[in-house]
């Protein structure tokens, strides 16, 4: 999915991956043919099973990565809604918007459907109040998605991958 968080993303550190196609046959890419984008690579569309990945990452000295890692995980705790279940950023950002602002803009913040709910900290987290079923998470997406669409005539486009009906 290339994963991406504080201006990095994996297409930064991959340098190959062996995977399985459906067929069985094990085969290995380099950086390149994975074909990533903006939270995209060729395992979104191919749909293969990865096996194992090469990372290339940059020598730092222990003290700074403590200090990278604990700037990160503050800035989780003041941004992000992580005492509550969730699968993380629910949608992509926009070519020419944010789309946390736009939720926020159409007053969504705080509703729910179910026990699922718009983050009151974080208007691009769907939080899970305690019993949020898949049915109640897929309701809300689509209604901040149509609500959006009409409010700002803008389509949002989801980060999570859903998967099954």
């Amino acid at each position: 999915m290339n994963a991406g968080a504080h201006g990095k993303e994996m297409k930064d550190i991959v340098v190959k991956t062996t995977y399985m196609d459906f067929e069985g046959n094990i085969n290995t890419i380099d950086h390149i043919e994975q074909e990533f984008s903006y939270r995209k690579s060729i395992f979104a569309t191919k749909k293969w099973i990865i096996l194992e990945t090469e990372l290339e990452l940059q020598y730092t000295n222990k003290e700074e990565i403590k200090l990278k890692m604990e700037e990160y995980a503050s800035y989780r705790r003041e941004k992000q809604p992580i005492t509550y279940p969730n699968a993380g950023s629910t949608f992509k950002r926009g070519e020419d918007f944010i789309t946390a602002k736009l939720i926020d803009d159409a007053g969504l913040k705080g509703y729910s459907i179910g026990g699922a709910k718009v983050s009151e900290k974080h208007a691009g987290f769907i939080i899970n109040t305690g019993n949020a079923t898949a049915e109640d998470v897929l309701n809300l997406i689509t209604y901040i998605t149509e609500t959006v669409y009409k409010r700002f005539n803008k389509n949002i486009e989801l980060e999570i991958e859903v998967i099954g009906e």
